[in-house]
């Protein structure tokens, strides 16, 4: 037996064949061309071939997994249209005598270099998505077959995988991941844990041995990786396994239940969703409401702004799926990571700090009555509630208070049914949180997304690997924020909440209790285990 050791991901115990992920050498024919339009038209085919690739692998990515973790694939379709990278490649093409497999090597390298050389660690995350696209570009070029595909359940063990080997695969085949690289906050850790994948990064695994085929089992528990595990071991996680098996069992029958300690402090329990394909997920995990709906994803994958019709349907949609039970629908929160080019967003050399979220809704005052309208509508069929993102100051509520109305009015000088909106914000920056007092005048509710907090508080970019061990979610300066927004709150008579991933930390799930949070947003698949967590305390 051999095991290893590195960083959880995911909890849990899994076992299968291990399956070694090496990524196959491209063979790059570097010598010149003699027929630079050939060339060039071998390379524009390729474009509309990995175009074709990708809206395939979105659709089956939105389906089997969710809209928001399709939006990887997304980004990665619109850097086919990179001006830059287009004429880089033209250039060597036209000029340098190139072919075109080299030159989209060559500039896929340059770009990778210059990306990953970035101080913004936005934009140096990007470099990953480069090399993921140049690669598929390349091996279309050179006829070369690198799809990787699960035969049998499977321990997949790679040095890294990118967003595309990951959402390819075949994921009723997957029993655990294991990287040497990697972080907890990438694209493939995200997809393990919404996909309840047992996973381990940063892995001391070495990858020159022979490990295809060998019996393998992972504690995700503990972070190991068994290699052909001894009778003991595996007694020992066949124990555990068991226990975890009761542990699910034992949160079904929590279904239907009040999220309530044993003193009677009830909070409420929410699910976050990026469209309405979330809301059989939703349903099935019993959550006490929707407190995040992430209405940008109705944006994305298209050319231009989705219209009233289509917006109001997606809102109504569920609004009656939840019966009365509270949805917030957060209004558009595009740019940042988020981009749709139809928008003509300018580059940004820190975007996660730039034009985005409500900063666009409103300079684009009749887009942002778009979606105002849609809401209003379908406030006539349900509890809905709104929360405007990225608000730093109380003119700019202030201002989207005004737009509501307008919205509002126009719809009843139609004679169209329009219900009422709680209309409050996300607080995620620390400029929102040390404002609460003022802004709980005008607000309705708070809701803290605690992905942005964290990084704009701690100047850490969560997705930064480098920088994971600096990254302290329960932070002083953090938990000193969070407890002045809940008093704020409760002080101007209005409720606060979490959304963002802090609040599915079951370590932390007391102390927001005793800070007075009166709802938690999770993703569905976390509602009953923080239930049962939450009706145990005293």
């Amino acid at each position: 037996m051999e095991q290893f050791s590195g960083k959880t991901v995911f909890p849990g115990i899994a076992w299968g064949k291990a399956c070694v992920l090496v990524k196959q050498a491209l063979a790059i024919d570097t010598s010149p061309s003699s027929d630079p339009d050939g060339e060039w038209k071998a390379f524009t085919s390729s474009i509309k071939t990995a175009d074709d690739q990708l809206e395939e692998l979105y659709e089956k990515t939105k389906k089997e997994v969710g809209e928001e973790e399709a939006l990887i694939v997304d980004v990665q379709r619109m850097m086919l249209q990179d001006d830059d990278f287009l004429e880089g490649v033209e250039n060597l093409v036209r000029n340098g005598s190139s072919r075109a497999a080299a030159a989209v090597d060559r500039m896929g390298k340059e770009f990778y270099e210059q990306f990953a050389a970035l101080e913004d660690p936005y934009m140096r995350a990007r470099a990953s998505d480069i090399a993921d696209i140049a690669r598929r570009l390349t091996a279309i070029l050179t006829g070369t077959d690198t799809a990787f595909s699960l035969t049998k359940p499977s321990v997949v063990i790679a040095e890294d995988l990118s967003p595309s080997d990951t959402l390819a695969m075949d994921k009723k085949l997957i029993r655990a991941f294991v990287t040497r690289q990697g972080s907890t906050n990438s694209h493939t850790a995200i997809l393990a844990r919404i996909l309840k994948i047992p996973s381990i990064v940063q892995a001391s695994v070495p990858l020159n041995k022979n490990f295809e085929g060998k019996a393998a089992a992972v504690d995700g528990h503990t972070g190991i990786l068994y290699l052909e595990p001894d009778a003991e071991t595996e007694k020992n996680l066949k124990k555990q396994e068991e226990t975890d098996r009761a542990e699910e069992k034992s949160l079904e029958v929590l279904k239907g239940l009040p999220t309530v300690t044993k003193s009677g402090k009830k909070i409420e329990l929410a699910a976050n969703i990026g469209g309405v394909e979330d809301l059989q997920a939703v349903l099935d995990n019993d959550a006490e409401g929707i407190g995040l709906f992430r209405s940008e994803f109705l944006y994305m994958g298209r050319n231009d702004y989705p219209g009233e019709e289509e917006q109001f349907a997606a809102y109504k949609a569920a609004a009656e799926a939840l019966k009365g039970k509270r949805v917030v629908i957060r209004t558009l929160d595009i740019g940042a990571d988020k981009q749709a080019e139809y928008f003509g967003l300018p580059e940004e050399e820190n975007p996660a700090l730039g034009y985005r979220a409500i900063r666009i809704c409103l300079d684009r005052t009749e887009m942002f009555k778009t979606q105002l309208r849609a809401l209003y509508r379908a406030a006539a069929f349900g509890k809905v509630a709104v929360m405007f993102p990225m608000i730093t100051s109380v003119w700019e509520l202030r201002r989207c208070k005004e737009l509501a109305a307008e919205a509002k009015k126009e719809l009843t000088d139609k004679g169209i049914s329009a219900g009422e909106l709680e209309l409050g914000i996300m607080v995620e920056t620390p400029a929102a949180a040390l404002c609460t007092e003022e802004l709980a005048k005008e607000a309705a509710f708070f809701s803290v997304g605690t992905n942005d907090l964290t990084q704009y508080t701690l100047a850490i970019d969560r997705q930064n690997a480098h920088l994971e061990k600096y990254l302290d979610t329960h932070h002083p300066a953090l938990l000193k924020l969070l407890g002045m927004i809940a008093e704020n709150a409760h002080k101007a008579g209005i409720w606060a909440g979490i959304c963002g991933e802090l609040a599915a930390d079951g370590t932390m799930t007391k102390t927001f209790l005793s800070m007075g949070y009166d709802e938690l947003s999770v993703s569905p698949s976390f509602i009953l285990g923080l239930r049962k967590q939450i009706r145990e305390m005293a």
